[in-house]
């Protein structure tokens, strides 16, 4: 055991990263909370393919054994995204013309920077010309596929920027006026969780001082859900069966997020609020296995044992691993013998490392595979409480859990052990060896929002005299949009105080052209302000760019 292995698990250093804002677009969740909400409520998010997505029924070839809505045995399930085309080309100053040419990868990843960086609550035009990083893991490129397929008449001034797959990165840091680091990175399977290490690295060195980090994966085109098909990868059942006996492969999913990180010492001089603390990870390959893309138990252990000396954590102290967890015959079995080898046999008897995987929720996202499970783990220390990993009944036979001292979290419970800190792993593997592993814990005392969230007003409207909510937005239709959003939130989260978010939208939002002011006394008044401003309708409560308050008849 080395100096550093023998420090306190409470204690935090600093070569730490701290996750201080978080977005996400996934199937049937496309914010944080609303993931939480799936994960805590124990929903599956696989659908049938959207038959806008590669054609209708009737235009689908499907006797064809070409068609992956066909009956030759390819699947037709997944996790998929709505409306995945829909794209506000205005916001981020790109023409239509060069919007249409770009990777819709490209422009969801515009999206989630915007709002990992509110959710941070940094005024993304802030960062303009400072050392923050943009890594984003990516390994599919299916819109490239769909382009190419309309030939050379196809092709204009923007495709080679538009399906370039380091434009990913590189468009964000361009957009903003960011200066550090800007790579896409493609390791296969761990490349979102390759991006975060590499992230983390670039903070370490001094590169950046900031960082966005991430994946993301969409599926456009129904050839590579035939390629993983014909590889054998995919789960006839559209199923993800994580260390269960039915394990047969995986279900692909699509989506996408980020976080955004920066150094412990600067997140705390900041005042930022810490979602879950990097104690450290590893990054290495499996080397020259049996077959390319069959893993090696040897190199996963040596991943976890690195990624652990590095953090300062003894395997004892761990309560919780998200899973690479794809469900296949090969590979769970190989994980969970290194888990198992590392972390399982390490711990006291009758207290069993509790493992899951966030697969069996949204599907594999690939490429963004690993930024999944980083988040779900981020917001399962956030609200102290480990969801279930759904489709597990009967361990596979290959996977003796008693003797490895595993236990597949099957329910919504606490974390096994509140009084000691929150500590977690997240693994993610690629299919040609490259194996990442991310350590996680709780902040310090008083820098998570989960702290703070017991002291909250008993809803969202604790005023004491008016308060202001101040929205703004590059259209008309976009303010509307706002203040939606805005209701829907304070009429979701009722323990919010209301001061709390009038502060962040004063101070951490950007200020766009088209504006509006909501001055209430109470919840009543705000919330109708904040529906009279979505319908376009006056209110006494309410006031536009311009417009001279309305007197309320209060005192």
């Amino acid at each position: 055991m080395t100096s550093q292995t023998a420090i306190s698990s409470a204690e935090h250093n600093d070569h730490d990263v701290a996750v201080i804002g978080m977005s996400c677009r996934l199937p049937m969740a496309t914010t944080p909370s609303a993931f939480w909400s799936l994960l805590k409520d124990g929903r599956d998010a696989i659908t049938d393919i959207p038959v806008d997505r590669w054609g209708t029924p009737e235009e689908s070839p499907e006797e064809s054994a070409e068609s992956p809505l066909g009956p030759a045995g390819i699947p037709r399930r997944g996790g998929f995204l709505d409306h995945i085309d829909g794209f506000d080309s205005r916001f981020f100053a790109i023409s239509p013309r060069e919007a249409v040419a770009m990777d819709p990868q490209q422009r969801l990843v515009l999206e989630l920077s915007w709002e990992a960086l509110e959710d941070a609550r940094i005024v993304p035009g802030d960062l303009d010309g400072t050392r923050a990083g943009v890594f984003v893991g990516a390994m599919n490129d299916d819109y490239s596929a769909l382009a190419r397929g309309n030939g050379v008449d196809g092709i204009t001034s923007h495709t080679m920027t538009g399906l370039s797959r380091g434009i990913i990165a590189n468009r964000v840091s361009y957009t903003l006026g960011l200066r550090g680091p800007s790579l896409t990175v493609d390791s296969a399977q761990s490349s979102a969780l390759a991006a975060v290490h590499l992230a983390c690295a670039s903070l370490h060195a001094g590169e950046a001082t900031l960082a966005l980090a991430g994946g993301v994966n969409l599926i456009m085109a129904p050839d590579s859900t035939v390629g993983a098909s014909r590889f054998g990868a995919l789960s006839p059942d559209g199923r993800c069966y994580t260390f269960d006996a039915r394990a047969n492969g995986y279900v692909r999913g699509e989506g996408g997020g980020l976080v955004v990180l920066k150094r412990l010492p600067d997140a705390l001089a900041d005042g930022d609020t810490v979602h879950c603390v990097i104690r450290g990870s590893s990054l290495g390959n499996d080397g020259t296995t049996s077959g390319l893309t069959v893993p090696a138990q040897e190199a996963q252990e040596e991943a976890l044992r690195l990624a652990y000396q590095r953090a300062g954590v003894r395997p004892s102290e761990v309560q919780y691993v998200e899973l690479h967890g794809t469900g296949t015959r090969v590979g769970d079995p190989i994980e969970a013998a290194a888990l198992g080898a590392v972390l399982g046999t390490g711990k006291p008897e009758g207290s069993p490392l509790l493992v899951g995987s966030a697969k069996t929720n949204v599907g594999h996202l690939e490429g963004a595979a690993g930024i999944v499970g980083l988040l779900k783990t981020a917001l399962s220390i956030r609200h102290r409480a480990l969801p279930a990993s759904l489709n597990f009944s009967t361990p596979n036979r290959e996977i003796p859990l008693d003797q490895l001292n595993l236990r597949v979290q099957r329910e919504l419970t606490p974390w096994p052990d509140e009084d000691s800190p929150l500590i977690a792993g997240v693994s993610s593997f690629g299919m040609g060896g490259t194996n990442v592993h991310v350590v996680l814990s709780e902040g310090p005392a008083g820098t998570s929002t989960s702290a703070r969230a017991g002291a909250g007003a008993s809803e969202a409207a604790s005023f004491e005299g008016p308060c202001v909510w101040l929205l703004s937005g590059k259209s008309a239709g976009a303010l509307a949009d706002q203040a939606a959003q805005l209701h829907a939130f304070a009429t979701d989260h009722p323990e919010v105080d209301a001061r709390d978010i009038a502060h962040a939208l004063a101070t951490t939002r950007t200020t766009f052209e088209h504006r509006a002011a909501v001055i209430a006394h109470d919840r009543t008044d705000l919330l109708d302000a904040l529906t009279a401003l979505q319908d376009g309708r006056p209110s006494p409560h309410l006031i536009h760019a311009g417009q001279q308050p309305r007197p309320t008849g209060r005192t």
